[in-house]
């Protein structure tokens, strides 16, 4: 992820650079001319230095850049056009116009404001080729009109696909806390069906054995703050709207958690987590859906391989993907979870890991043992 980010950011460098050296090299065209006509034309290359140096600082002040320069460029066509001099149309102050553009009617918002401006920018173009030289004004009004016809349909394009990705990230949230909303419904199942069932023990041996109910409630109320806790969790990120905040908080010390919990009360589960796997290397939706799956293995572990003498679990990072893996030995494969027909939260799991790009397989591995493994992109 971090190298992607490197070659965009060297991408748009070497792109701001060559911008600049090509309106550079219009501007020394400007001066050539202004040297050889004179007068008023220098105001011309006044222009073209203006927007070299707007489009350098466009990406920090993108409105005031752009209108500064729309500004500076229409009252110099005024004068010129009032006084009667004849001049040329400046090509680096037409060049840096036509990138000022492109950039406003990509980013700037709403949409409504963004086409004043590119209107205006054609109001700017029109009055440099109609009062900077009225005997070529036809000619150079036609080649100002393509090029500013071709800045709105590149601006316009990209709008229109910065648009569509807006669409698309806001339908994978929508899909996210959809989902979210189904894991907090089976997290509060998970935690309800225990403090029930811990309560009905407590209740059962309360007459015969008294001093086993405070463990018991102890057990119970214990249940229900992580059941609260974890419920808070994802009702903050259902709730957000802040890309920052939107952290299912799930960690590697869940997934340690997870597994001492589950080797308290059953077979003892060895936890590996290899190098080059932290908090940050992982995204919060591969973290959770990690959190989820390990924690699917262990309870089918409990439920349908009781005899299993321990159980392997490793996370490991190789190249771009991750790997989950969980082994339990010295039981016989269940043949009802085959191939993901018995057991619905396998096949759930499975539908989840596919959405993240991902593949799952539980079965039987090559020296026997039973085994779950998820396999994850990285970034």
């Amino acid at each position: 992820m971090g190298e992607s980010k490197r070659v965009v950011y060297w991408i748009r460098r070497l792109s701001d650079i060559a911008a600049i050296g090509w309106l550079a090299m219009m501007l020394l065209v400007d001066f050539v001319v202004a040297g050889t006509r004179g007068g008023l034309q220098w105001t011309v290359a006044i222009c073209g230095v203006a927007g070299i140096a707007a489009v350098i600082l466009r990406r920090r002040f993108r409105v005031e850049t752009f209108v500064a320069v729309l500004a500076l460029s229409f009252v110099v066509s005024l004068v010129i056009g009032l006084t009667g001099f004849v001049g040329v149309p400046g090509s680096a102050e037409t060049g840096a116009l036509i990138i000022l553009t492109i950039g406003v009617l990509r980013h700037v918002e709403p949409v409504k404001r963004a086409a004043v401006f590119g209107a205006a920018a054609l109001v700017a173009l029109m009055a440099e080729g109609i009062a900077r030289d009225p005997r070529n004004e036809l000619v150079f009004s036609f080649m100002l009109f393509t090029a500013w016809t071709m800045t709105a349909a590149v601006g316009g394009y990209l709008r229109f696909q910065q648009e569509r990705r807006k669409e698309a990230v806001h339908s994978v949230r929508r899909a996210e806390r959809l989902e979210l909303a189904r894991e907090l419904h089976d997290l509060v199942a998970h935690h309800i069906t225990g403090i029930v069932v811990q309560a009905q023990a407590a209740r059962t041996v309360a007459d015969m054995k008294p001093d086993a109910v405070l463990p018991a409630l102890d057990a119970i109320a214990t249940a229900g703050t992580e059941a609260l806790t974890s419920m808070r969790r994802l009702v903050t990120v259902l709730r957000t709207e802040d890309e920052a905040d939107r952290r299912p908080g799930t960690s590697l010390a869940d997934l340690r958690l997870l597994t001492e919990r589950f080797s308290a009360n059953g077979p003892r589960v060895a936890f590996e987590i290899g190098s080059g796997i932290d908090d940050r290397t992982l995204p919060p939706e591969v973290m959770t859906t990690i959190h989820r799956v390990l924690r699917e293995a262990l309870t089918n572990i409990r439920k349908h391989a009781p005899g299993a003498s321990w159980v392997e679990a490793e996370l490991r990072r190789f190249d771009q993907r991750v790997l989950l893996r969980i082994r339990n030995f010295g039981s016989a494969a269940d043949p009802r979870l085959s191939r993901l027909g018995g057991g619905f939260g396998l096949v759930g799991m499975a539908e989840r890991v596919e959405a993240l790009g991902g593949r799952l397989y539980a079965g039987p591995g090559s020296d026997g043992a039973w085994e779950v493994v998820a396999e994850f992109p990285a970034a």
